[in-house]
């Protein structure tokens, strides 16, 4: 039994020293990764020369950016408030200021200098579009215009005829014993009360 044991621990010695003899010599180790030392250069964004930033406070969600310095030039961009961008030039009169503004005809625009600040110096002076473009072209329509218009008809006043004369008929006074004529009212009483007699008498001539 122990011959057994004996003979098996000698066949893993054997094994394992054959093992041994395939592993290589030379352990390869992994190089350290270096660690940079000093400072490292950072790199900003801000612009050289004159830069014309749009004021935060300026009362309106964006600043418009013209063709021209003007308010009748078209409309090519806006920009935001606290934006900043590069000022290359400036109008005659100090009112606005040619940008860099890339994604349109010759890469530039002009912005009202109200809304504004410059910083880094001062843009030299260039000279503004020789032509304005409106950006609304008022049209007149002679045959709309003619519907509102009223011609009124001379007309003649009347003329002012005189009227007639007013004429007041007028009242003769009368005593309260005449008749209108002029009769006294006794001298009609007597007449009648003659009548009466008359008519009296001949009725009794006639009745015998």
């Amino acid at each position: 039994m122990k011959k057994k044991y004996t003979r098996i621990a000698a066949l893993f010695l054997l094994v394992f020293g054959v093992f041994l003899m395939f592993i290589p010599q030379n352990v390869y180790a992994l190089p350290d990764f270096q660690v940079p030392t000093g400072s490292i250069p950072t790199v900003t964004g801000t612009p050289k020369g004159p830069t014309a930033t749009v004021k935060s406070d300026m009362g309106e969600p964006f600043l418009n950016v013209r063709s021209g310095p003007g308010a009748l030039y078209e409309k090519i961009g806006v920009l935001l408030p606290g934006q900043s961008v590069p000022a290359v030039g400036v109008s005659p009169k100090g009112e606005y200021y040619l940008i860099e503004y890339p994604g349109v005809p010759g890469g530039t625009g002009w912005v009202s200098s109200q809304y504004i600040e410059i910083t880094g110096g001062q843009p030299p002076v260039v000279q503004p579009p020789a032509t304005v473009t409106p950006a609304v072209t008022a049209t007149f329509d002679p045959t709309l215009a003619a519907q509102f218009i009223v011609t009124i008809e001379p007309t003649r006043m009347p003329t002012f005829t005189q009227p007639a004369p007013l004429e007041v008929p007028t009242y003769a006074e009368t005593s309260p014993n005449q008749i209108a004529s002029g009769v006294p009212m006794g001298l009609v009483i007597a007449i009648i009360l003659v009548a009466g007699i008359l008519v009296g008498a001949f009725s009794m001539l006639q009745s015998r």
